[in-house]
């Protein structure tokens, strides 16, 4: 991370200054430099309290805003990071090479949060603002390439995506063609039963009983013809007249 340090030096001041806005930058100063301590030391915490109270005198904006950013990404609040870097790009009293670390940081903040095409446009703000800056066209090339990565995977899981759906498509095809072929079965068999119930009922007999059936139906046959049958009688002569 680019930071930026601010050297104070001790002097006497022989006259005294009324100017409040004076007093404010000095007090600005002076936190900035504590803050920068802090930094050195890795106690971002303690850092991020001074620079914040920087902010508040209004003093030294950019600077303020700008060393807040880093503290916070050293805690890793990218997210907050991120808005005090775009904070520090927004203000009118940075100068170029002030711009140029702003963005190539806020590059970096994007980066740990994924967002690889944000931090190429980053990048490439600051390379206008500084063109000659080396690290920020290496983290550039790093965050294209990231970019490419992320984009290679995402079109993998879009098509995955397609040919889970299309099997999940087939599937449901499937069963609701199965689900279409039991119901026309159970319609044709509950019209195949609605047909035999139409139809005139025929009692079933025993073997036994169709016997019984049949032999007085013959002893009937036979009663019958013996009824029939005439005995013949002794002829008679019919004698011719003469």
């Amino acid at each position: 991370m680019k930071k930026i340090i601010i050297n104070l030096f001790l002097f006497i001041c022989v006259v005294e200054f009324s100017n409040t806005n004076y007093a404010f930058a000095q007090s600005s100063k002076k936190l900035i430099h504590d803050g920068n301590q802090k930094y050195e030391e890795k106690k971002f915490g303690d850092a991020e309290i001074d620079y914040k109270k920087s902010i508040n005198t209004k003093e030294n904006a950019f600077i303020g805003n700008y060393n807040l950013g880093n503290a916070y990404y050293q805690q890793g609040k990218f997210d907050q990071a991120k808005q005090q870097f775009e904070t520090a790009s927004e203000l009118k009293s940075a100068n170029k090479e002030e711009l140029s670390k702003s963005y190539h940081n806020l590059g970096n903040t994007l980066i740990k949060n994924k967002k690889y095409e944000e931090s190429v446009q980053a990048f490439k703000q600051a390379l206008k603002l500084n063109p000659k800056d080396n690290d920020t066209r290496y983290n550039l090339a790093y965050a294209q390439s990231m970019l490419q990565q992320q984009q290679q995977q995402k079109q993998d899981g879009d098509k995955n995506q397609d040919k889970k759906d299309q099997k999940d498509q087939q599937k449901e095809n499937k069963k609701q063609e199965q689900q279409k072929q039991q119901e026309q079965k159970q319609e044709q068999s509950k019209e195949e039963q609605a047909k035999k119930e139409s139809q005139p009922r025929k009692d079933k007999i025993s073997k036994e009983d169709a016997e019984k059936i049949l032999q007085a139906l013959n002893n009937d046959e036979k009663k019958t013809q013996k009824k029939l049958n005439v005995k013949e009688g002794s002829k008679i002569q019919i004698e011719k007249e003469w």
